[in-house]
């Protein structure tokens, strides 16, 4: 006959011997979302940082790295001598990388760095492969870090790819030229761009009439990450209640 404790039912050992694995499974999982985040993004950071010291450094001439430069400024000339301090701190290939990017826009920013940019993209435009390659690279760099009025302007939810299926967008732009006058005249068009999940780079251009688009409360930055983690990553409950209500009123409409 089985033993039981006192006051367990029978049937319940297993589940009560289960329990504490449960909690030390649980607390190990939640051990995994929090370390994880942190420690991948130190790890990334450090490696990234490291990655650009040794891609910038060696472009630096021999006697102007960091460890000659702090040598000298304690009279230590001979790199034999035993006082001579070597010095591997990570992050200076950085600090000489912000520092030359910062100088390089500056001159970019004036007649002469206009001109001289104008003159090289000439030439390059001359180059087949060559010029393929940096108009790609030029348009990614000014989309991702350019300062312009040419971003999207709010995140939307559009009937896509038919009735009654709604799809994640990005408002660009009120439709302008021969596009804007062919559409209907009582409502118009938007171009809305509708990325696809997990790579948020491709996707589709949709011109959409302004009735049949339902702007978002969250932004474009939460948009995208709910694109890319394929719907995994919400919003804040606020954000996306304000989101289900938009989307509920548009359609009782």
């Amino acid at each position: 006959m089985t033993e039981h404790l006192p006051g367990q039912e029978p049937g319940q050992p297993e589940k009560r011997r289960a329990r504490p694995l449960a909690r030390l499974r649980g607390n190990f999982l939640t051990g995994l979302v929090v370390v994880l985040p942190i420690g991948l993004t130190i790890w990334l950071i450090w490696t990234v940082v490291g990655w650009i010291d040794g891609w910038v450094l060696p472009l630096v001439p021999a006697a102007y790295q960091p460890q000659v430069l702090l040598n000298r400024l304690l009279g230590n000339e001979n790199p034999a001598d035993p006082d001579w301090v070597h010095l591997n701190i990570r992050g200076m290939g950085v600090l000489v990388f912000l520092v030359f990017t910062v100088l390089a826009g500056w001159i970019a920013k004036g007649l002469i760095g206009r001109s001289f940019i104008r003159w090289t993209e000439h030439i390059v435009d001359r180059m087949p492969v060559v010029r393929s390659i940096y108009n790609g690279l030029k348009q990614i760099a000014e989309t991702v870090f350019a300062k312009s009025e040419s971003s999207f302007e709010k995140a939307c939810l559009i009937e896509y790819p038919r009735r009654g299926i709604w799809g994640i967008g990005f408002i660009s732009t009120a439709a302008k030229g021969e596009i804007a006058r062919r559409g209907p005249p009582d409502d118009p068009l938007y171009s809305v761009f509708v990325p696809t999940t997990p790579n948020p780079t491709s996707g589709f251009l949709l011109y959409v009439p302004k009735s049949e688009i339902v702007e978002l409360d969250m932004s474009v930055e939460d948009a995208a990450k709910l694109i890319t983690s394929a719907g995994l990553v919400y919003p804040t409950a606020k954000e996306a209640k304000a989101a289900a209500e938009a989307m509920a009123r548009h359609a009782a409409e």
